[in-house]
């Protein structure tokens, strides 16, 4: 038989060529324990001598889904979204089903066209670190393919959640710097209109308000953005605050915050931690590289992913799926960055 080459081999080529029916075909593809041995072996050959690959988007318009996970990450720039995207991929390789990365970039427009796009690809499950974890998009979204939250919380438990409780973050983070004897300490992070960044500065006020020190003395400085460039800005901000009254510690929203102003405190001729200690929050694998290692506080962020997609796995194969609201509690790993 001849199979011109320039197009794909369909089902009803392999059939031929094996001289099986297109039923035995399709056992073999999704039933192949219904096939005897030697008539399976016919039919791979004919798949593998015509190139046959199997055409998954028709398969998924059939049985009204893909075997394919999605994770909309709202910034793949962080380190931190990629090691959630690598605890899904585990649990996703665990029961044989693919992963697909789209980047909201933090954009709300780019996030719905990414949600859009998903649903016309018949997606088995939906995982996203949303840019607003109460948009009504959402709600729309999960009324057709199960979805869960990653990093974020909702005031309804509506939907499964898989976050990190940042307020006791917020708290270690400073509770470490103040047991190092520092009574002035700058907390840089933003935008607040972020959740978790909102959360860990919380927490930071709270350990100081538990700590009777003056409100003024935690000084807070706004960042556009969880980026190292704008750790370099904070770290200039900082060295323009006059010596009497100039935080002697700072605890960072984010370890790229940190390590942007672990790098302008050093180039600066400042040194880490004598004039400037530094915790970070996430503990990427690049914290404990830095040229002074960083204190960091540490999410679990391989299990976030893994137990998300758990969750959602569970949510689009059993009727009677239960909403979860999975919280993890962070640790304080301590570094040079704040050694005496």
């Amino acid at each position: 038989m001849s199979i011109d080459r320039r197009r794909t081999a369909s089902v009803k080529d392999v059939a031929t060529a094996a001289g099986v029916s297109l039923g035995t075909v399709s056992n073999v593809l999704n039933r192949p324990d219904r096939v005897s041995a030697v008539t399976r072996a016919r039919v791979e050959k004919a798949m593998a001598d015509l190139g046959f690959v199997r055409n998954e988007s028709a398969r998924s318009l059939r049985v009204g889904q893909s075997d394919t996970l999605a994770y909309v990450m709202l910034d793949a720039g962080n380190p931190f979204f990629t090691d959630v995207a690598h605890g899904i991929e585990r649990a996703a390789d665990a029961e044989d089903l693919s992963l697909f990365l789209c980047n909201s970039a933090n954009a709300a427009e780019r996030e719905a066209k990414h949600l859009e796009h998903l649903q016309q690809r018949r997606i088995q499950g939906i995982l996203i670190t949303p840019v607003d974890p109460e948009s009504t998009l959402l709600n729309d979204v999960a009324r057709r393919t199960p979805l869960v939250i990653v990093d974020r919380t909702r005031k309804a438990e509506d939907f499964c959640t898989v976050a990190v409780d940042d307020h006791h973050g917020g708290r270690i983070a400073v509770e470490h710097l103040l047991d190092h004897g520092h009574t002035k300490v700058a907390f840089v992070g933003g935008p607040l209109s972020i959740g978790q960044v909102t959360d860990r500065y919380e927490g930071a006020r709270r350990a100081w308000q538990e700590a009777d020190l003056p409100p003024d003395d935690l000084v807070l400085i706004t960042a556009e953005s969880l980026t190292v460039a704008e750790g370099r800005t904070a770290g200039e901000q900082l060295a323009g605050i006059p010596q009497r009254r100039r935080p002697t510690a700072a605890f960072c929203a984010n370890d790229l915050l940190a390590l942007g102003l672990l790098q302008q405190t050093i180039t600066s001729g400042r040194r880490v931690p004598d004039d400037l200690a530094i915790v970070g929050y996430d503990d990427i694998e690049f914290a404990a590289a830095a040229a002074v290692p960083l204190t960091s506080v540490r999410q679990p962020r391989q299990e976030l992913g893994t137990t998300a997609a758990e969750l959602v796995i569970d949510e689009s194969a059993n009727p009677t799926h239960t909403h979860q609201q999975v919280t993890f509690t962070p640790t304080l790993v301590a570094r040079a960055s704040t050694a005496r």
